[in-house]
């Protein structure tokens, strides 16, 4: 047999349902995997020993995941587990109850690994708070992981887990997916429940899965997928498990394509062109019809966007004697954010609904569109914070990564797939958005594309696997 981390998370649950392995060898054989690079901000080994331990004494049942080990984001909350949140203000915080989502794993028989990394208060899109050594992919360990589920992919993609869940509110899952080589899948607004102490309100954010192939995605996708009373938000179930639309052919589909960034002075990397135009090629070889389109998205919708940003950031409540804690970068937002008063958040989310009416109009003809997920390769640790002014870390930010947060704003699907290599052995990924509640599309694409490229990871293995 391969050695534990070389399987997938469904290998490994098969492996447990046939007794080749037990849940507790798979706890301990990852729990002692040293992390070098800033994946896990707490590490939880007696509680996954326990879990382990008393799943072992069960059935596995019908649980697609029973006995895989599912670290969490730290800004998700484990009941007596510290959150930090990625910040120093909270440095003492102990979650007083388990997410929902939480709940969910535990009832899909998965192990709770530890809290992975993430950015202060999930803000940026690179992980590197004061609370942790900063997130490194490990195809090159002196660059980023990207942000903010910048500990859940490097856990990923070191073999420190199989899978993991992660957050995304702008990009935050998609962006470290493609630094670290990863399937990311943003699921729907209103797929995946934020109960019972994330509030819904704009419906950004949404939590989904990270793993190294599109099968793996899918499982933890259909544990993650649940409602709770209180939502604002309901994406409707078609009956049909994730996992089930990725053993399934997508039939042909019409796919738009367009990489054209709305942000000024954000340029793509040649070797982002080269993948955009490689998974070209393949869907077109694939017997899709790709159609050219403009970008539906004007430069008109960035403040709108920055305006509801700086808002959010507010969200987390800080003790005034704690705020010279917080890092550069999150108190310039919050700055903002505390400046701009309940009417003008107001107006920028109506203008921005109504800037998304009209962009979907345009796409919603087509099945997927195609876009790379950011303009660049992954930056070295320190780069977007190696300036003076936070407000030029901001640009930064928005240059290299203008593409993903429209799917947030819409609350449609979206996807990373590792698709191109650089010559360096760097992953560069593109990205597919989907019809809002028509993840099984997307899902059933990556397959197809993952199946014709022969895996996206093939023979590769980062550096220390």
């Amino acid at each position: 047999m391969a050695g534990i981390h070389d399987l997938t998370a469904l290998e490994l649950a098969a492996a447990v349902r046939a007794r080749e392995l037990s849940p507790v060898e798979i706890a301990d054989h990852y729990l002692s995997r040293a992390d070098e690079v800033g994946a896990y901000v707490t590490v939880t080994a007696e509680m996954a020993l326990e879990q382990a331990r008393n799943l072992e004494s069960e059935g596995p049942g019908d649980r697609p995941l029973f006995g895989v080990p599912v670290p969490v984001k730290d800004l998700n909350f484990v009941k007596g587990v510290p959150v930090r949140f990625g910040s120093a203000t909270y440095q003492d915080f102990r979650a007083p109850v388990d997410d929902s989502l939480v709940t969910r794993l535990r009832e899909a028989g998965t192990v709770m690994s530890g809290k992975t990394n993430t950015p202060e208060f999930g803000l940026p899109c690179y992980t590197e708070p004061t609370v942790a050594p900063p997130a490194r992919t490990p195809w090159d360990v002196t660059r980023s992981a990207g942000g903010s589920s910048g500990g859940a992919a490097a856990a990923v993609a070191a073999g420190l887990a199989p899978v993991a869940q992660g957050s995304d509110g702008a990009g935050s899952i998609r962006i470290p997916a493609a630094a670290c080589g990863l399937v990311g899948i943003k699921p729907s607004r209103g797929r995946v429940s934020l109960a019972p102490m994330i509030p819904d309100l704009a419906g950004l954010s949404a939590s989904g899965p990270l793993a190294r192939n599109v099968a793996d995605a899918a499982a933890l996708l259909d544990v993650l997928a649940h409602h709770q009373p209180g939502d604002m938000y309901w994406a409707p179930d078609s009956g049909i498990p994730f996992a089930e639309h990725a053993r399934r052919d997508p039939g042909r589909l019409r796919i738009a394509r367009h990489r054209d960034p709305v942000i000024d002075g954000a340029e793509l990397h040649p070797e982002v062109v080269a993948a955009y135009e490689k998974a070209s090629r393949l869907l077109d070889g694939l017997g899709h019809e790709i159609v050219d389109i403009d970008n539906p998205y004007g430069a008109s919708a960035v403040p709108l966007f920055e305006r509801m940003w700086f808002s959010f950031a507010c969200m987390h409540p800080v003790a005034p004697d704690r705020e010279h804690l917080m890092r550069p970068i999150t108190a310039w937002l919050r700055e903002r954010g505390f400046a701009t008063s309940a009417p003008d958040f107001l107006k920028a989310q109506s203008a921005i609904q109504l800037t998304t009416r009209f962009a979907l109009l345009a796409t919603n003809e087509f099945d997927a569109v195609l876009t790379p997920t950011v303009t660049g390769l992954t930056p070295e640790i320190g780069w977007f914070e190696d300036v003076d002014d936070p407000a030029e870390t901001f640009e930064r930010v928005k240059r290299f990564a203008p593409f993903a947060a429209v799917y947030n704003v819409s609350g449609q699907p979206s996807v990373n797939l590792p698709i191109h290599w650089t010559p360096e052995g760097l992953p560069v990924g593109v990205m597919l958005g989907g019809r809002w509640a028509e993840e099984g599309t997307l899902i059933a694409l990556s397959a197809q594309v993952e199946a014709a490229v022969g895996g996206f990871w093939g023979e590769r293995r980062p550096p220390g696997w």
